[in-house]
């Protein structure tokens, strides 16, 4: 039954999106899929009805997973790809690319720690998708994103291939955490919930604008500064919380099956999807900042500013 209202609604979705003949071709590759975040992203972009093909690709365990996926009775096409040798392939035509490779961050670990360590898997990569798709949606998910998304831009302009509308870190987690901490405290449905989140991706760097959350709620301050602690920490504490086993995978694989979701529906021609994101920006000093952007057919249309913001907002 979930199934079969799940693809009705889906199709009524795409119907209702001027899609009544045909969805376009889409192909989706996630880097990292054999990983805690790139195996229960896999699922959910099997899941997605605009992914026609998904290739998964890591340097061990990919055919398995891929195997295991591809049994799932959705839209897309499944490819395990395995090892460098075949990087290329499992790039090739790629619509979006997804990043979720490299170590995860374990108690004690900050994720300055994890620069030394994902900086280089993150340049092998780009230096491969700049090679083999470099018109593609870059999707960053590989900590530490204030670090990781500056370095793509790099690897991307040494091989004369950069797009600032395509390189994309994505904070979608820091929104969805924002939503369900604010829901839950504001006593509002959580499915009406939007709170728009700003500057980077890391501890005090993660900026939610509680005073632009919608539907209004009128916290007090104290609430306010509670939620946005907790939101800034909410990776520190999953990471406590699982005892040393893991990091936010579960909820990490959500929020980037939502943003590369956000994507192609820009690349389809979808109206006014906007989304968080850290991308290069003119709206403070800093060369990449999170904000509100407008997604269309080649990436970002458009940078969103700020808006107004509290006192306490100004301070952050």
């Amino acid at each position: 039954m979930f199934r079969s209202v799940a693809r009705s609604a889906a199709g009524k979705n795409l119907l209702r999106r001027g899609y009544a003949t045909a969805v376009p071709e889409r192909k989706v590759a996630v880097l990292g899929a054999a990983g805690g975040i790139g195996q229960p992203l896999a699922l959910l972009m099997k899941l997605n009805p605009l992914v026609s093909q998904l290739a998964l690709y890591d340097i061990a365990n990919t055919p398995g997973v891929a195997a295991d996926v591809s049994h799932i009775n959705s839209r897309s096409e499944v490819a395990g790809y395995v090892g460098e040798e075949q990087l290329g392939k499992a790039l090739e035509g790629c619509d979006v690319v997804i990043i979720p490779a490299g170590v995860p961050r374990k108690p004690g670990m900050t994720r300055d720690d994890l620069f030394n360590i994902n900086a280089g898997i993150v340049k092998g990569l780009c230096s491969a998708i700049a090679k083999y798709c470099p018109n593609a949606l870059v999707n960053m998910i590989s900590n530490p994103v204030n670090s990781t998304v500056p370095i793509a831009a790099e690897v991307f302009k040494k091989a004369g291939t950069y797009d600032e509308k395509k390189l994309f870190g994505v904070t979608t987690l820091d929104v969805v955490r924002a939503k369900t901490f604010y829901a839950g405290k504001a006593k509002v449905n959580v499915a009406d919930v939007n709170v728009p989140v700003v500057g980077g991706h890391a501890g005090i760097t993660i900026l939610p604008l509680f005073s632009q959350a919608t539907p209004k709620a009128n916290l007090p301050e104290e609430d306010i500064k509670a939620l946005t602690k907790r939101t800034q920490d909410g990776g520190t504490e999953v990471v406590e919380a699982k005892a040393g086993k893991g990091s936010a995978t579960l909820s990490m694989a959500y929020a980037g099956a939502i943003f590369a979701d956000a994507c192609l529906k820009g690349l389809n021609g979808v109206p006014d999807v906007v989304e968080c994101s850290f991308v290069q920006s003119t709206v403070t000093e800093l060369p990449f900042f999170a904000s509100k952007v407008r997604l269309g057919k080649n990436g970002v249309e458009e940078v969103l500013g700020l808006g107004p913001l509290s006192e306490y907002e100004k301070e952050g």
